[in-house]
């Protein structure tokens, strides 16, 4: 099997799994940023965010979202979390099977999305909205 989380979803990787259902595995980054880094998968293999339905995109959210609100009653103490889908390569995606990163944060617990990133803007706004709107009629 050459991709991890569908070998994780089998059964032949390891994982710690924190929910499971039909359509969804919710278990710990082998990698965390901060202690209960979560990764909320669906079980079918989707690559990326353009690959992956809809309603399936919305299950993973609400999965996260329950996972965010354990990870504030629990004893992780968490005070909020970064909730985040990295898409494609140029984005940090380096599984191509779509996750959903739950990263529970405390006050205090010095991680640092923005540290050090350069303040960008866009030199022409309106012909990006244009650009975008265009496309997003087409699709």
């Amino acid at each position: 099997m050459s991709c991890v989380f569908c070998a994780i979803v089998a059964g032949e990787a390891p994982a710690v799994r924190i929910y499971e259902d039909d359509d969804y595995l919710a278990f710990l980054d082998i990698r965390p940023m901060v202690r209960g880094h979560t990764l909320i998968i669906p079980k079918d293999h989707h690559i990326d965010l353009t690959d992956t339905p809809a309603p399936v995109l919305g299950g993973m959210i609400a999965l996260g979202q329950r996972v965010a609100q354990a990870a504030r009653v629990s004893g992780l103490h968490a005070d909020g979390s970064n909730v985040v889908i990295n898409d494609g390569k140029a984005a940090f995606q380096s599984v191509f099977h779509i996750h959903l990163h739950v990263a529970p944060r405390r006050f205090g617990d010095k991680l640092r999305f923005a540290k050090g990133m350069l303040l960008r803007r866009d030199p022409d706004r309106e012909e990006s909205g244009r650009l975008l709107r265009e496309a997003m009629a087409g699709l």
